[in-house]
């Protein structure tokens, strides 16, 4: 039986480590999609194979710092501390000292994202239809209008609760300029696992997938190598030409 125990618990630790964690939803700023008490399953496995956010899909990252206020003092009691922290480290119980939070990837590094008034928000010139955010909420608030440009190794996220999301528009004005770097991010939430009644996977919209949302950065290459052709034809053109009259010189 120890043994078993012993094998059972390097177990969670492993794949607590490597494949999978579960989150506890702490607040309201992912609702409907997710609501405070929810389980989630987080998928740590594939950032090890270089796969990185990408536009729609819910994320767990670290506090890039100041998002969070700081931990509560620990329990005065040694037995729960103790209890906690060995449960925590086998991902059995979420640790008193971690500060990680959800939101949805809207921008990743190279797109503008933007949003003026109460919306439509904007990534890369693309207005987003975004049934995910809750009734009655508009895609943005007046109080924060914003352009910005996601650096590289970084991204934008916001909450599906607008209205009540502590997102990346509100750290604007820290170091970070409200970027998450990736290095920060734990991994994807892919599938709400508790409560049993509210299982369910969490899919990335429709609306990241529409048209013309990569095309920011593509266009002006492919209008070069457009605008290149007939240059590259008018030279091999000139070049035939000079060459069949230096032909015809010779012969003469």
């Amino acid at each position: 039986m120890p043994l078993l125990i012993g094998i059972a618990l390097v177990l969670a630790l492993l794949i607590k480590t490597f494949l999978v964690q579960a989150f506890s939803i702490p607040s309201d700023s992912m609702q409907n999609t997710l609501q405070e008490g929810d389980r989630v399953l987080v998928d740590k496995l594939t950032p090890w194979f270089g796969s990185e956010p990408d536009r729609g899909e819910v994320v767990v990252f670290h506090d890039p710092g100041g998002w969070l206020p700081e931990n509560p003092p620990a329990s005065g009691n040694a037995v729960s501390r103790g209890l906690q922290s060995a449960l925590s480290f086998i991902g059995l119980m979420p640790s008193a000292q971690e500060k990680d939070l959800i939101k949805r990837v809207i921008g990743v590094g190279g797109d503008t994202v933007e949003c003026n008034g109460t919306g439509p928000l904007k990534v890369n010139g693309k207005a987003l239809v975004e049934p995910y955010v809750y009734p009655d909420n508009t895609p943005c608030t007046m109080d924060k209008p914003f352009k910005v440009t996601v650096p590289k190794d970084r991204i934008w996220v916001m909450g599906d609760h607008r209205q009540n999301s502590l997102d990346s528009r509100y750290h604007m004005d820290q170091p970070g300029n409200g970027f998450v770097p990736l290095d920060d991010v734990v991994g994807r939430a892919f599938v709400k696992a508790w409560p049993i009644n509210r299982w369910g996977m969490l899919p990335v919209p429709d609306t990241f997938d529409q048209p013309g949302i990569n095309a920011t950065g593509a266009l002006p290459a492919a209008a070069g190598l457009v605008g290149a052709v007939p240059l590259v034809l008018m030279r091999r053109r000139r070049l035939t030409r000079k060459g069949a009259e230096a032909a015809e010189g010779s012969a003469s």
